[in-house]
């Protein structure tokens, strides 16, 4: 599903985007999955394996490694 340029929630706090909130080394290196949905805030499920991760909204649908360039 496509997403907003401009995410409106954190997707590593959950928190709304701007907030200053301190977010690990390895999240912002962009090794970790996101948590939380940029566009609504809801805890997801993510799913890691050893080739990448997935990352599933109840609203807004799956987001994965892959589609994001980060294998």
């Amino acid at each position: 599903m496509p997403r907003s340029d401009a995410p409106r929630f954190d997707p590593f706090t959950g928190r709304p985007a701007g907030t200053d909130d301190v977010v690990s080394m390895s999240a912002r290196l962009g090794l970790e999955p996101p948590r939380f949905c940029a566009e609504c805030g809801r805890r997801m499920v993510v799913q890691i394996s050893p080739d990448g991760w997935w990352a599933e909204c109840s609203r807004h649908g799956v987001l994965d490694s892959a589609t994001l360039g980060r294998r």
